[in-house]
């Protein structure tokens, strides 16, 4: 089977740790025939790592486009951007792997649905928190119902990022709603992930304290209601100035019939349970075993797809279901109110 020709847009930051380590396990099924980056340097370090001629490295997104033969477009750069390289790629019929988020604005997201759609083309967002094996433990218990029905999920992400560009590029320290976009992408997703369900009702407040030195809200806090009736609660901070739940130390907590389900920044899933007359006993869940992990597991996913496979979980239709639900006219009132919760 022949590879998969991928057009590369970002070299830098995350987008190098996609060339260099979540690509590379999957060698014989793909290929960087072209790489794209605003900043010269980086790009021609890379292109050189890659083998690139000059006429495949470009700093112009259009002129990559209209240049390059390719299967498929990688997209890792900032999410202002995801909009413009999005429908590049899908008015030229490539398939799209994406970072998270869909993009920055809300009708930057519509645009690419309709983009992606009308192209008829594959996109998978990645969500690599769903694929690493502590959640996948977590989400195994919750799915086999080891402790009865759920009922609800708590979520915590704690970082201190009060010192300016504490928090990798200085971007994040300038974009609005800078946590939920850049953060809380992650962590809503996984409390739909462990709900095994999509939001029906979200309400809450975003906002930045006066110690902040940062221009976008770094603090949020949310109640959800999910379609399965299940509930939960959202607290994120990029203040943190105590306990710390930060990128891949996240805590959650599952409340279930018969017992609650733990994990907290010791990436150790715990199972507590209460007995009348005996006490709290506490169980350590072994962690599951799984051939790829993260960034691998979506690139997997995606070529299966490609080959004719089933759809991953986080696909473009996820942008398909918020949008239509958003579009109905009874639900306009939980619009107006998350829209006032994000001013």
């Amino acid at each position: 089977m022949p590879k998969y020709r991928c057009l590369m847009v970002g070299a830098g930051g995350m987008a190098g740790n996609w060339i260099r380590r979540f690509f590379r396990p999957f060698a014989d099924r793909l290929e960087i025939v072209a790489l794209v980056d605003v900043n010269r340097e980086v790009l021609d370090s890379v292109a050189d790592e890659l083998g690139l001629p000059p006429t495949r490295r470009f700093t112009d997104m259009r002129a990559a486009f209209e240049t390059v033969e390719a299967d498929f477009c990688g997209i890792a750069i900032p999410p202002t951007f995801h909009r413009d390289a999005a429908v590049l790629a899908a008015a030229r019929g490539l398939h799209i792997l994406s970072e998270k988020p869909i993009a920055d604005t809300w009708n930057a997201c519509i645009d690419i649905y309709r983009a992606v759609k009308r192209a008829g083309v594959k996109m998978q967002v990645i969500q690599n928190y769903r694929y690493e094996a502590p959640m996948l433990t977590f989400r195994q218990v919750l799915r086999e119902e080891r402790l009865g029905r759920l009922n609800y999920l708590i979520g915590r992400f704690a970082a201190d990022y009060r010192v300016y560009g504490s928090w990798g590029r200085a971007f994040r320290h300038e974009i609005p709603h800078a946590l939920l976009i850049e953060g809380g992408v992650h962590h809503l997703d996984m409390i739909r992930n462990l709900s095994g369900s999509n939001c029906r009702f979200i309400a809450g407040w975003e906002w930045n304290p006066a110690w902040s030195t940062s221009k976008g809200e770094f603090n949020d806090l949310y109640v959800m209601e999910m379609v399965n009736g299940v509930h939960a609660a959202y607290e994120g901070s990029g203040t943190a100035a105590g306990l710390q739940n930060t990128w891949h130390c996240e805590y959650y907590r599952a409340e279930c019939e018969e017992g609650t389900l733990v994990i907290d920044a010791d990436r150790t899933v715990r199972i507590y349970q209460w007995t009348p007359g005996r006490g709290l006993r506490m169980e350590e869940v072994p962690p599951v075993r799984v051939p790829y992990e993260g960034h691998t597991w979506l690139v997997n996913a995606f070529l299966d797809w490609l080959d004719g496979g089933p759809a991953p979980e986080t696909p473009w239709t996820t942008i398909c279901r918020a949008w239509r639900w958003f579009s109905r006219p009874s639900r306009r009132h939980a619009r107006r109110r998350l829209l006032m919760s994000r001013r």
